[in-house]
């Protein structure tokens, strides 16, 4: 009598996440293992990606995956938007630079990051260079998008900024992971994005209409069956490096993981370099003046006093904060000024020795801005 053989799949079991795979963004990130037990290995600098798939699929297991990878390089700057209200990226936040989770705060994010693009594509003509290097002093900005059908149908005029960083982002090292569970025609087929995706991971999807929005149209007929998945956490790949379809499984970065990878490098996250923090502070509208007197000074002369007034502020708070540090959001209420502004300061002061950063969003002043 026959017996009947019984096969297991390769990976049928969750495999736990080894750890970083770069300290660098130059590096290709490691993203999980093919069904050989080959690596899923992926260049990610000056590339768009897409995280696709539907809810329980593993999209966001392999987004987390992905910021692992990213909170241990120091020459990466994130900015992040949950219009969960935080509740998906929230846990990262020690290690990103700034997180949106209102359709506003998702919107201004995104404008600020093409005014970083055009203020880097500027600095690379002066130098007559093509492409930003990333580096601890002038980091990539990455921006991960948490559920980006959201952010189209809650704050449309933030996917005009969008669609400006993925058609102009890549030389000046400014890139957008979007992640969806609900690739509809309208938030995935009408931008400029998704043709701008470079690298696609797609994780199991409904119908096979679903494959060819995420990965491009023709694709099911090609062979990439998105739809046939058969596990959380399995996807397929499409990047310049991954033309074919093969079955690949994402690891498991669970909760207590992800706290443990964002407290380990929360302390090592880069600021945001000169260059882009200059464009910013030109681009925020000088504070409003106070009420004017009988003789009116020229608006110049009332904005060099906000600034100055700002400024000495700033230094009050660092001598006067406890414990010899003190924090951003602690100095943008002492200053009255915008976060940028609070940080380009904070760096023309270290570049002077006058004050130092001694853990995530805290500084403290030196002993020269102690003597009067």
């Amino acid at each position: 009598m026959r017996t009947k053989r019984t096969f297991l799949a390769p990976h049928a079991d969750a495999i736990a996440w080894p750890g970083p795979s770069i300290t660098s963004i130059t590096q290709p990130a490691k993203l999980g293992l093919f069904e050989d037990g080959a690596p899923v290995r992926v260049p990610l600098l000056r590339r768009h990606g897409l995280f696709a798939g539907m809810s329980g699929a593993g999209k966001s297991g392999g987004v987390n995956v992905l910021l692992g990878d990213l909170a241990a390089c120091q020459d990466v700057i994130l900015w992040a938007v949950d219009l969960k209200r935080g509740m998906e990226l929230m846990p990262w936040a020690s290690c990103i630079d700034r997180l949106a989770t209102t359709p506003q705060e998702a919107e201004n994010l995104l404008a600020d990051a093409v005014v970083i693009l055009d203020g880097r594509a500027d600095d690379l003509t002066r130098r007559g260079e093509r492409v930003w290097e990333p580096s601890p002093d002038r980091p990539a900005l990455i921006i991960v998008i948490d559920e980006y059908a959201e952010l189209a149908s809650e704050a449309p005029r933030a996917i005009d900024y969008a669609d400006s960083i993925a058609r102009r982002g890549r030389a000046p090292a400014v890139n957008l992971i979007a992640a969806t569970q609900r690739p509809s025609k309208d938030a995935m087929g009408k931008s400029a994005v998704r043709a701008q995706m470079d690298v696609r991971l797609c994780f199991r999807v409904r119908e096979p209409r679903d494959g060819d929005l995420i990965l491009g149209q023709g694709m099911v007929k090609a062979g990439w069956h998105p739809h046939k998945l058969d596990a959380p956490g399995r996807f397929l790949i499409s990047s310049p490096e991954h033309d074919i379809p093969r079955r690949a499984r994402t690891y498991l970065l669970d909760d207590e993981g992800v706290q443990v990878t964002a407290a380990r490098h929360a302390e090592h996250r880069p600021s945001l370099d000169a260059v882009s923090a200059q464009a910013l502070q030109r681009a925020t509208e000088a504070p409003a003046p106070l009420p004017q007197p009988a003789v009116r000074p020229s608006p110049r002369h009332a904005r060099d006093n906000a600034v100055r007034e700002a400024e000495e502020a700033l230094t009050t708070a660092l001598r006067q904060a406890p414990d010899d540090r003190t924090s951003i959001g602690d100095l943008i209420r002492a200053t009255g000024m915008r976060r940028t502004w609070v940080y380009q300061r904070l760096q023309e002061l270290g570049h002077a020795r006058q004050v130092e950063q001694v853990a995530r969003g805290r500084w403290r002043a030196l002993p020269e801005i102690h003597d009067p």
